[in-house]
């Protein structure tokens, strides 16, 4: 990873042009090949980015990525504050909570309950920013991507669409359905899922560690 802070401005050039003026801003790196621009602000979420597959290259201050679609996102490095790389290694992955990985096992077990067309393809399946909770395949065999929280909020919305937007690269998965599974989802976290198409299940515990028939409650 190679992470500076710089004055820079940065233009982005694809479907819409997009351009940030020069200011002081932290320009990540990572070895997966994507390039993101952050501020001071916003908590984790970019100004501007480009995800991978993407090549990125630099010569005089500035680095250019650009995608397999032909987007560019140029960074014009006007004055560099600082400059470090660091070998990070293989990253051991979030470690879910008793509640999440109980739930996530208990649902790989029966993910008919969650709707009856369904069969699991896979738990934990990998993708390059990290394993998916439960891919399915419905009736249709369309490819189901299942994330699963103890309490649904956005940031678990914004996960699952990330997800579904590595799968989509893929082919043979390509269009995907998203499916956010929670005990409780909050009220913005559903008119958010909506709004994307994102299928939101409440699920009891209880009834899913006995056994019974599900009182699934569908968003």
């Amino acid at each position: 990873m190679r992470v500076l802070v710089a004055n820079c401005s940065v233009e982005y050039e694809g479907r819409l042009g997009a351009r940030l003026p020069a200011a002081r801003r932290l320009v990540i790196l990572k070895a997966d090949g994507s390039l993101a621009v952050h501020a001071d602000a916003k908590a984790y979420k970019p100004l501007n980015w480009m995800s991978p597959p993407c090549t990125v290259s630099e010569e005089g201050g500035r680095l250019v990525a650009t995608n397999p679609s032909g987007e560019r996102l140029c960074v014009e490095l006007h004055e560099v504050l600082h400059d470090a790389s660091f070998e990070l290694g293989d990253d051991p992955g979030l470690a879910k909570d008793g509640v999440e990985a109980e739930l996530q096992e208990l649902l790989a077990k029966r993910v008919a309950a969650l709707r009856d067309d369904l069969r699991l393809v896979r738990r934990e399946f990998p993708t390059d920013i990290g394993p998916v909770d439960l891919l399915c395949r419905d009736a249709d065999d369309r490819a189901v991507v299942v994330e699963v929280k103890r309490v649904g909020e956005i940031a678990g919305v914004e996960q699952l669409l990330r997800y579904q937007e590595r799968l989509d690269l893929d082919p043979s998965l390509s269009p995907t359905v998203g499916m956010f599974v929670a005990t409780r989802i909050k009220p913005q976290a559903k008119v958010y899922a909506a709004s994307r198409g994102v299928v939101c299940v409440e699920i009891d515990l209880d009834e899913l560690r006995a056994g019974a028939p599900l009182d699934l409650r569908l968003f």
